[in-house]
């Protein structure tokens, strides 16, 4: 690789120490590495915090600068630009990113030399039907959340698979996530850990009120609708949320349908970490 991208959380790194770092370390070794502040201006676009049509063609890797929530809005906004993204971790967790400031200099060094995999993550289309009219959609790479706001009051909706009725729910809402999602809100809903380069779609309700609650695994190209139903005339607060970012309010009637997507976030990999020691060490 010798042509390089940084997109930066500037709340992590307000005064550019880290990415002036990096700038430095590959100029020093003759590769081309840009850092734009004008790629955080998307007012007037469809992007949320990356301008994806300032960043060059030609670029081979997007470092992108900050924790898994940076990494994961990188994926959404410069997804059309199909260039692998490498996450360097400044933040917390850092579940999603390969490296971190005290290996990063290694890491780029692989790079240069050409010594990465590329990890292939599927993501979700998250389609919204009122009147058999679409009126939101939108891409996600953890998961697409129906859940409530405002009062605390369960809401009701249907759930049917390919065509199928599965169930009815009375819950706080429903999760529909990706395998890079286990280990998200799903996780903490109840949902298993699943292997993040999987194919499948998992569906886990959110407090649901029953005595029984369980996650349910789909494969990759199942169809997954959720019918709002009526919410016993209280007042419509229900949205669908997009990896925690966009969303979109919905109300009885509403049908939200979520596929596979056709896009995938691709994720550079130099670490030796496996799966499971990451989990041991990050969980």
């Amino acid at each position: 690789m010798k042509s390089f991208y940084i997109v930066t959380n500037t709340t992590k790194d307000p005064d550019l120490v880290y990415t002036n770092s990096i700038l430095d370390y590959l100029n020093k070794n003759n590769v081309s590495c840009i850092y734009n502040p004008d790629s955080a201006d998307v007012e007037h676009t469809d992007y949320c915090y990356t301008n994806a049509d300032i960043v060059p063609d030609d670029t081979e890797c997007i470092i992108v600068l900050g924790g898994d929530g940076t990494l994961i809005q990188a994926a959404r906004d410069l997804n059309s630009k199909n260039i692998p993204l490498l996450g360097v971790n400044i933040g917390t967790l850092g579940y999603l990113t390969d490296t971190d400031m005290n290996t990063v200099y290694d890491t780029l060094e692989s790079l240069i030399n050409d010594c990465y995999e590329i990890d292939t993550r599927m993501m979700l289309d998250g389609k919204i039907y009122r009147d058999d009219e679409l009126i939101y959609e939108d891409v996600a790479l953890n998961d697409v959340v129906l859940s409530r706001r405002g009062i605390l009051r369960v809401i009701d909706f249907d759930i049917y698979v390919n065509g199928e009725y599965l169930n009815s729910f009375a819950a706080d809402g429903v999760i529909v996530s990706t395998p890079t999602g286990s280990t998200a809100y799903s996780l903490s809903a109840g949902g298993p850990i699943v292997q993040p380069n999987a194919h499948l779609i998992m569906i886990t309700p959110i407090c649901a009120h029953t005595l029984t609650q369980r996650s349910i695994i789909f494969e990759q190209n199942d169809e997954i609708v959720i019918q709002m139903n009526d919410n016993k005339k209280l007042s419509e607060e229900r949205v669908a949320t997009y990896d925690g970012e966009s969303y979109c309010n919905v109300i009885t009637g509403d049908r939200v349908v979520i596929t596979r997507s056709d896009k995938t976030a691709r994720l550079i990999k130099t670490s030796r970490i496996s799966f499971l020691e990451r989990i041991r060490n990050k969980m």
